[in-house]
């Protein structure tokens, strides 16, 4: 199971916000879900995306192409992939592991 952290930048938009952008792309990435292929996270500066690592390329693939079909012409899309092949973890088991470590820090 890997994450991938991914921003996509439409560029040349009519103004400064790509909320619109976003939406698709979050409306797509729900579709991938459905079908059981990932799991994703939208946070106020990028979105998470969990699953198989083929999968996920698919997925950042089709994403980054949605800005293309509303017709502009440059598209920026960072990405930053955590990929841990000795155990299987989730998004949530990573938050949980730092949780437990938080809680047992602030105990005398």
């Amino acid at each position: 199971m890997a994450i991938v952290d991914v921003v996509v930048i439409p560029v040349g938009t009519e103004g400064p916000s790509v909320s619109k952008y976003i939406a698709e792309i979050q409306t797509k990435l729900e579709e991938y879900k459905a079908k059981g292929k990932i799991d994703y996270q939208l946070t106020p500066m990028n979105t998470l995306i969990e699953g198989d690592l083929n999968e996920l390329f698919e997925v950042v693939q089709a994403i980054h192409e949605l800005p293309f079909d509303k017709g502009l012409n440059r598209v920026c899309t960072n990405i930053r992939i955590d990929d841990r092949r000795d155990k299987s973890r989730k998004m949530n088991d990573k938050l949980d592991s730092v949780h437990k470590h938080l809680n047992k820090d602030g105990e005398s």
